[in-house]
């Protein structure tokens, strides 16, 4: 489900960036959404061992996926938000 949440956040940033022209760095917030989809899929590909591609919960400290995938897009916004910050104050 990491990878659901991941390719819903990256469609909608993309279509963001599309309709918004303003400059929120969109594009750098889409590449990264897209990158860490890739390597969730590559990650999903070499993993498969059978079964379910997509489950629901995990074995790690984070049992149910859709909150993991959440939480992997908190970073993410993180380092997005940071890059506006630091190009805003270098307008000024």
């Amino acid at each position: 489900m990491w990878l659901v949440t991941t390719s819903i956040a990256e469609v909608g940033v993309t279509a963001a960036k599309v309709i918004i022209r303003k400059d929120y760095k969109l594009g750098f917030l889409a590449l990264m959404l897209w990158g860490a989809a890739a390597m969730i899929l590559v990650d999903h590909v070499l993993g498969y061992e059978g079964g379910k591609f997509l489950e629901k919960t995990t074995d790690g400290m984070i049992h149910n996926s859709a909150i993991l995938g959440v939480a992997m897009l908190v970073p993410v916004l993180a380092i997005w938000g940071i890059s506006l910050l630091i190009s805003n104050l270098k307008r000024r």
